[in-house]
């Protein structure tokens, strides 16, 4: 790993790195079902990118941000690259909730539902944009993505089941096709010390560990949670061993560095 310096940034550069052809099974983070793995040199062009529902629905459909994202993902498809796109809830899965705890006293099961649904919203979104080259259908069970043909170029996924957000189906989907390496796309450069919003004195994290950035967030998760990474995908991310790259979604020549493995803006969370 080398670090660099770019204009008033300090970026990070690492190398993705892929693990040899092996067919193994690991347990689903319930520990109630053994899953298939597979590693193998068809799926080791693939790169997995959870998108923050923020970026797609900060308030409204962020268009500008949609636009820029398919061009940067049709040039890299055009090269041979493919992708695992996960979609998260946003602006839209809060509405929704905050509209029906006004009305009922609900579970946090029919809060993440709402969420669920909103981020199959999103994702179906995604998969319209996309639909010259995404795969025909919208992933929600992360086992899903083992039955895609290697040819498909463009996975779109979605929520799945309550008590966790994207941020798991993404870890989920990269160890089922042997990734050690996840892209998370935010709304912030960094992983910070504390919320900048609301912290002046909060300061940017260019590199660290899943057992320092667990000790940053909450230990639980909570439907509508706030955080740069789920607590709960965190924790699996640390038991995997994968490696997670936060970048502006709104900068996407950060993005474009990293998949070029060059200097990047962002955060490497790491084992």
């Amino acid at each position: 790993m080398a670090v660099s310096s770019t204009g008033s940034h300090r970026a990070i550069l690492f190398n993705v790195q892929h693990r040899p052809l092996q067919v193994v099974s690991l347990p689903e983070t319930s520990g109630a079902a053994i899953v298939p793995v597979l590693h193998s040199s068809a799926m080791s062009d693939i790169t997995v990118i959870s998108v923050g529902g923020s970026l797609i629905v900060p308030d409204a459909i962020d268009t500008n941000f949609l636009n820029n994202l398919k061009i940067l993902i049709d040039t890299h498809t055009a090269k041979g690259r493919r992708f695992i796109i996960i979609a998260g809830g946003g602006k839209t899965a809060r509405r929704y909730q905050d509209a029906a705890k006004e009305v009922a006293s609900l579970t946090s099961d029919d809060l993440d539902w709402m969420g669920i649904h909103a981020t199959r919203l999103n994702g179906h979104l995604l998969r319209t944009i996309f639909r010259d080259s995404a795969y025909r259908v919208m992933i929600t069970n992360p086992d899903e993505v083992i039955d895609v043909p290697h040819h498909e170029k463009v996975i779109v996924a979605a929520g799945y089941r309550p008590g966790c957000s994207t941020d798991l189906r993404a870890i989920q989907i990269a160890q089922r096709i042997g990734a050690k390496h996840v892209v998370n796309l935010s709304n912030t450069d960094y992983v910070y010390t504390d919320n900048p919003n609301t912290n002046p004195a909060a300061e940017k994290i260019e590199t660290i560990t899943w057992t320092e950035f667990r000790k940053l967030i909450p230990e639980n998760w909570d439907p509508g949670l706030s955080s740069p990474f789920d607590p709960i995908a965190a924790k699996e991310a640390e038991k995997l061993g994968v490696e997670v790259a936060h970048i502006n979604g709104t900068q996407l020549q950060a993005l474009t560095a990293y998949l070029e493995g060059q200097p990047f803006i962002g955060t490497r969370i790491h084992p």
